[in-house]
């Protein structure tokens, strides 16, 4: 059976998940959430969804891969955040798809258009916005 290991990865995360309404966890135990379809959805609500976690992921590789793209430029991002709102946005035929907003915030140090490069630049690296780039509408601010 093929693996991801196969196609040359340096880190393989493993997660299984029984739906919307379980739970979802990893192989080594460290993930371990339960899954609630949200009320907006008319489910019950109470525990963490799929549009969260990949929220959450998003908004730490985005973050991660800035320091990367700041640190090769020598500019000083220490404080910084990215906060990513991801939506479900329903399709005419059917179904869902997603849409994202990632809003980063730099310190008062970095002048606005540096900021704005890093961000840009910051899009072409992180692993998440390539996985995503031209699949769904994706706002930087």
């Amino acid at each position: 059976m093929k693996t991801v290991k196969d196609l040359n990865s340096q880190y393989t995360a493993v997660a299984t998940a029984t739906g919307r309404d379980g739970r979802a966890f990893s192989s080594d135990g460290l993930l371990d959430v339960k899954l609630a379809l949200q009320r907006e959805l008319g489910g019950p609500g109470g525990g963490t969804n799929p549009e969260q976690l990949f929220a959450a992921g998003w908004a730490a590789c985005f973050a991660t891969s800035m320091q990367l793209v700041a640190r090769q430029r020598k500019i000083d991002v220490e404080g910084l955040s990215v906060t990513a709102e991801v939506g479900l946005v329903p399709k005419e035929q059917g179904g869902f798809t997603l849409a994202a907003v990632l809003r980063t915030t730099l310190p008062a140090s970095v002048p606005a258009e540096v900021g704005r490069e890093l961000i840009e630049a910051t899009h072409q690296v992180c692993p998440y916005s390539g996985a995503t780039r031209g699949n769904i509408p994706v706002e930087l601010l």
